[in-house]
């Protein structure tokens, strides 16, 4: 009897405790194994914690979260559209995990956003219009994903951006002059994407930028001479394009350092000569077929009016990368390689 009583007793003793150490329903959330109070939990720090799965849904019903940094985690799944119950948040942060699927609308809900940095993972489908209500937003960082289709316009409506990443993605379409918009920017990265038409002389208007990347896309046409009233400018990639015509010569105005690939680079692209004085040996391969008739001094491919190790460097470029013209043709024998080379080191060498 005494035995059978203690049995009792344990086993009341254990289904309390495992009440006990579950989470109060209606009070407590439970996330990745941890009991939140939903009234009281303001800040949830999980960066680089292990974390796996899927975010559960369930984490919408912390209304007042005001920070969420689940960065550097293996978290997998999609963004749930519950988060975008989380009005009080200001920061959200899911950036490097293996996130996928599109991002869900009801982003556009959270209206007190300063920094919203989702890039890294392997989001798909088009940024969603929804984005332009964030308007309190500083720090906008999409990159990195697999984002699909045009910037969308409402993108413009983000006045108090001072920074934004879409570089990385497979975005289309053109760059819309409604950038101008965005003033307060200082770093706006467009880099790898498949961006196309020219860039709006409204670029001008961002006189706050230190940082401007647009390589590896599709753009065509002038470079705007407006680049030039971007004074506070210290990088500005334009690398892989098909830029054309001459290149401003305003530009030269910029307190750039030229001569440093980590700062500045455009090689690669359609322009013609003549070329600024401030970059003209650093301009790289360009394929100018379509600017007119060749450097009146033969093997001159920079057209400077001189001969030199740099037209051999650029021939060199031309050659590895398969774009060489008949201007680059120094023997005239219908095509450039090595035997070219040859030629213009010992025209040097004479000299």
């Amino acid at each position: 009897m005494i035995y059978k009583n203690t049995i009792i007793t344990l086993m009341t003793i254990f289904s309390f405790m495992s009440v006990g150490w579950g989470c109060i329903d209606g009070v407590e959330v439970e996330l990745w194994g941890e009991c939140y109070n939903i009234e009281e939990t303001t800040s949830l720090d999980l960066y680089n914690n292990n974390l796996t799965g899927e975010i559960p849904s369930e984490i919408g019903n912390l209304e007042n979260l005001i920070f969420l940094d689940l960065e550097f985690n293996q978290l997998s799944g999609e963004i749930p559209s519950e988060i975008g119950s989380l009005t009080n948040l200001v920061e959200l942060i899911l950036s490097s995990n293996e996130l996928t699927g599109e991002i869900p609308s009801e982003i556009g809900n959270l209206t007190n956003l300063v920094t919203l940095r989702i890039g890294l993972n392997e989001l798909t489908g088009e940024i969603p219009s929804e984005i332009g209500n964030l308007t309190n937003l500083t720090s906008l960082s999409l990159n990195i994903n697999e984002l699909t289709g045009e910037i969308p316009l409402e993108m413009s409506n983000l006045t108090s951006l001072t920074s934004l990443y879409l570089h990385g993605n497979q975005l289309t379409g053109e760059i819309h002059p409604e950038i101008g918009n965005l003033t307060n920017l200082t770093y706006l990265s467009l880099y790898g994407n498949e961006l196309m038409g020219m860039v709006p002389p409204e670029i001008g208007d961002l006189t706050n930028l230190t940082y401007f990347l647009l390589s590896n896309n599709q753009l065509t046409g002038e470079i705007p001479s407006e680049i030039g009233n971007l004074m506070n400018l210290m990088k500005l990639y334009l690398h892989n394009n098909f830029f054309e015509q001459e290149i401003p010569q305003n530009l030269c105005e910029l307190n750039i350092d030229w001569s440093n690939d980590s700062y500045f680079s455009i090689y690669n692209n359609q322009l013609c000569p003549p070329y600024p004085e401030c970059i003209e040996e650093f301009i790289g391969y360009q394929d100018n077929y379509e600017c007119g008739e060749c450097s009146f001094y033969l093997g001159d491919i920079n057209d400077d009016l001189t001969l030199n190790v740099v037209d051999i460097v650029l021939v060199v470029l031309c050659i590895l990368s398969g774009t060489c013209n008949h201007c680059s043709d120094f023997n005239q024998d219908g095509s450039t390689d090595v035997l070219d080379i040859i030629g213009m080191t010992n025209v040097i060498l004479d000299n």
